[in-house]
C-alpha cells in the first residue's frame, strides 16, 4: 500500500529529528536556552541532566523506542500488539536510558496483570513514533487502527489516542500529495472541538516568533501544551532544517514536537531536505 522507500525515509526523518533535538531536549530555562554552547546547525551532546549518559548522534528514549518498533516489525506483515508489548517489555528491562512516567506506569500495569496495560499518560511523544507502522499497514484504515493499538499499549488516554489519530490522518493526507495546511484543515473538520481549538491556535500563530509561540502554548510534554506548537511549526516553515532549529531553540519537549512535525512535513518532500551532517546518527535503518 505504502511506498517502502518513502516510509523508510520518514522513519529516518523521525530518528534524525530526535537525535538533533537531544541537545536541548527537556531544557526549560529560558536563559539557558538562549545562552549555551550548542551548535544549532549540528548534532549536540545533551544539556539536560535527564540524558546525561547520552552523546551527540544518540537518541532520546523516544528515538530509542521508535527504533525498537522498527526492529520488531522487520519481516512482519501485520502489527501484533500483544507480541510487541512483550518485545518492548524485554527491551525496557535492560534499557539504560531515561525511564519516563508512562513507561513506569505501563510496567507496573503489566506486572499486576492490568488490561489494557497502557498508562494514563497524555504525553505527545508516543505520536512521533508511529512511522514504522506504515511498513505493515495495507490500507489507510489499517494504519489508523495500528496507530491506535500502538498508542494504547503505553499511553492509554483519550487525549493521546485522539492526538495520534489526528496526526496519523494528516500524515496520510500528505502522503497522498495534499499540502500540509490543506491536510490539517481537512482533518480538523472531522475532529472534536478540543482538537479543533488546538489546531486553530496553532494556525493563528503562523506569523508569531516560534520561541514565543511555543513558550505561550506550553513547551512541556502534554497534548494540551504541545499540539498547537506542532501546528505552528507546520504552518510557518517551508524548510525542514529551519523548522527543526527553531523548534529545538524553544526547548522543553522539543523532540515530541519535532518528530511529529518532521514526518508530516517530509511526507511530500524529498529526502534531500534532511541536513547531511545530521545523518551521523549512531543507528541507521
Amino acid at each position: 500500500m505504502f511506498d517502502e522507500k518513502k516510509v523508510k525515509e520518514l522513519i529516518l526523518t523521525s530518528l534524525v529529528t530526535d537525535a538533533y533535538c537531544l541537545g536541548s531536549h527537556w531544557v526549560y530555562d529560558e536563559k539557558q536556552l538562549k545562552e549555551n554552547d550548542l551548535n544549532w546547525n549540528e548534532l549536540n551532546n545533551p544539556l539536560s541532566v535527564w540524558h546525561k549518559d547520552k552523546s551527540a548522534g544518540e537518541f532520546t528514549h523516544y528515538g530509542d523506542q521508535t527504533y525498537w518498533l522498527y526492529e520488531f516489525l522487520q519481516n512482519k506483515e501485520t502489527f501484533e500488539e500483544n507480541e510487541y508489548i512483550k518485545f518492548w517489555e524485554e527491551r525496557i528491562k535492560s534499557y539504560d536510558g531515561y525511564i519516563d512516567g508512562a513507561t513506569r506506569e505501563t510496567l507496573e500495569n503489566i506486572k499486576n496483570n492490568v488490561t489494557p496495560s497502557g498508562s494514563n499518560s497524555s504525553d505527545l511523544s508516543i505520536v512521533g513514533r508511529i512511522a514504522p507502522l506504515l511498513l505493515v499497514s495495507n490500507s489507510k484504515k489499517e494504519f489508523v487502527e495500528n496507530v491506535e493499538k500502538f498508542v494504547k499499549l503505553t499511553h492509554n488516554s483519550e487525549e493521546a489516542v485522539n492526538a495520534a489519530i489526528f496526526f496519523a490522518k494528516v500524515l496520510l493526507e500528505c502522503l497522498d500529495g495534499k499540502d500540509v495546511i490543506s491536510a490539517i484543515e481537512s482533518i480538523k473538520q472531522e475532529s472534536n472541538t478540543t482538537i479543533q481549538a488546538f489546531v486553530q491556535k496553532g494556525l493563528e500563530s503562523k506569523t508569531d516568533d516560534t520561541f514565543e509561540a511555543i513558550r505561550e502554548f506550553g513547551p512541556a510534554c502534554d497534548v494540551s501544551e504541545g499540539f498547537s506548537g506542532i501546528i505552528h511549526l507546520l504552518s510557518k516553515y517551508t524548510n525542514l532544517k529551519d523548522m527543526l532549529i527553531c523548534n529545538a531553540r524553544a526547548g522543553g519537549d522539543s523532540s515530541a514536537r519535532g518528530m511529529i512535525a518532521a514526518i508530516i512535513f517530509m511526507a511530500n518532500q524529498p529526502s534531500s531536505q534532511i541536513p547531511q551532517s545530521w545523518l551521523a546518527i549512531k543507528k541507521v535503518i
